[in-house]
C-alpha cells in the first residue's frame, strides 16, 4: 500500500504528500501518525509533493491546522482532496 501523504494528528486540517506526481483523481491513502490510522480518499487536484492537502471540509475564515499548530485560514472554502496553499490559505500574522 502506498501512504500519499501524512497527518500529524487527527485534529489536523490538512496533511503533507509525500509521493511525486500526485494527480486530480487520484484514489489517496493518508496515514495519520499519532493515531497509526489510514485514511482515504481521492485527490480533487494536482498537489506537489511536500505541498498541504486539506483532509476534511475547511470553510472559508477556518484556521488551518498542520502538525497541531495553527498555520493560517482559509480565504476560500477547501474540500477534502483538494491543495491547500497560497491561493486559498493565509498567514495570520499580517
Amino acid at each position: 500500500m502506498t501512504i500519499h501523504f501524512v497527518v500529524h494528528d487527527e485534529g489536523d486540517s490538512v496533511g503533507v504528500v509525500v509521493v511525486e506526481g500526485l494527480t486530480a483523481g487520484t484514489p489517496l491513502t493518508g496515514w495519520i501518525m499519532d493515531q497509526d490510522k489510514m485514511i482515504e480518499f481521492q485527490a480533487r487536484n494536482d498537489i506537489p509533493i511536500g505541498h498541504k492537502l486539506a483532509i476534511r471540509s475547511i470553510a472559508k475564515g477556518d484556521t488551518i491546522i498542520k502538525y497541531g499548530i495553527d498555520i493560517g485560514r482559509a480565504v476560500a472554502d477547501i474540500g477534502p482532496g483538494e491543495h491547500a496553499h497560497v491561493h486559498n490559505v493565509k498567514t495570520k500574522r499580517w
